[in-house]
């Protein structure tokens, strides 16, 4: 306590902010900004750490070179964007007539409901990857007993789902598309509320229908943050980790259909002890992402245009 006395008569008025965020940036520095710039360093180095730091090697661009022609990396991103894609877009199309029926069917009851949806994001990633190993199990899974039920299923060849090559990507994009569903929805919710209730109204006396409503309304008015979403569903469709590397057991499934870049750069620095080359694939994967998140905000800038 006598040491924050002394120091509050010390510092001046005009000091004071600095002095509090002095934590915040002491943490940024040592685990924000140090890490960012030693994988830019390393990125250009040959290097496995149990040799220690003095092991270091520079290479040049040969890291870069290196990932650019891994057969494995490309892979792993085309599975990425594959995934980005069937778990992210129908996010957003279940999630904005979804948010629309909640804010005009539930008035009442509404926060509980979105407190349902919006329940599987706050939940541990690991422990819904794990409830969906069991799900997805070929043998006892909840999922296969659900699809034998159906008069137009095989029931004796069940889906080997983590094991198949052509099974394993669909069941990771149905656990996104769980997970981050409530996520959007919330999201949209929440933009509906700034549409003035008075557009609604005079457009009900114009006599515009309720689809009419929705097109002229409802959709320009959630616009900015529908862009907000799919940017946010992009960055986090291309960092995709946590659930393929519980669902594959971090090997990538059977002939690595399930390997996101994610995955693979992690494979690469602490299977493979490359920590270069994760570093350079690193940095090719943050310029592809920077890449689509221009491209999205190009898209949602011509839509305004139209």
């Amino acid at each position: 306590m006598r040491i924050l006395r002394s120091l509050g008569r010390t510092v001046t008025p005009g000091r004071a902010p600095y002095v509090l965020l002095l934590p915040f940036l002491a943490l940024f520095l040592v685990f924000g900004l140090f890490p960012l710039l030693f994988s830019l360093f390393l990125a250009f180095q040959s290097w496995e750490p149990t040799s220690g730091l003095s092991a270091m090697d520079y290479v040049g661009l040969s890291n870069f070179g290196f990932a650019l022609q891994d057969e494995w990396f490309w892979k792993s991103l085309k599975n990425t964007l594959w995934l980005a894609l069937v778990a992210g877009v129908p996010q957003h199309l279940v999630a904005v007539p979804l948010a629309v029926a909640l804010d005009g069917l539930f008035k009442r009851r509404r926060n509980a409901a979105v407190g349902l949806y919006f329940l599987p994001y706050i939940t541990s990633t690991v422990a819904i990857a794990i409830l969906f190993s069991s799900l997805f199990s070929a043998d006892y899974g909840l999922i296969n007993a659900a699809l034998s039920h159906l008069p137009f299923w095989n029931a004796a060849a069940p889906i080997d789902w983590l094991n198949d090559p052509d099974a394993v990507k669909p069941a990771i994009a149905l656990l996104v598309f769980w997970r981050f569903v409530g996520f959007n929805t919330v999201l949209y919710l929440a933009a509906l509320q700034t549409i003035p209730r008075d557009l609604y109204e005079a457009a009900t006396m114009d006599g515009a229908s309720r689809w009419r409503q929705f097109l002229h309304i409802t959709l320009p008015g959630i616009k900015p943050m529908m862009l907000f979403g799919v940017t946010l569903s992009v960055i986090g469709g291309l960092q995709l980790f946590e659930e393929p590397f519980v669902l594959t057991n971090g090997k990538g499934g059977s002939d690595q259909a399930g390997m996101t870049s994610a995955v693979y750069l992690y494979r690469t620095a602490f299977d493979f002890n490359d920590f270069g080359g994760a570093s350079a694939m690193s940095w090719i994967l943050l310029a592809v992402v920077a890449l689509l998140t221009w491209l999205t905000h190009k898209a949602f800038a011509q839509g305004r245009g139209a």
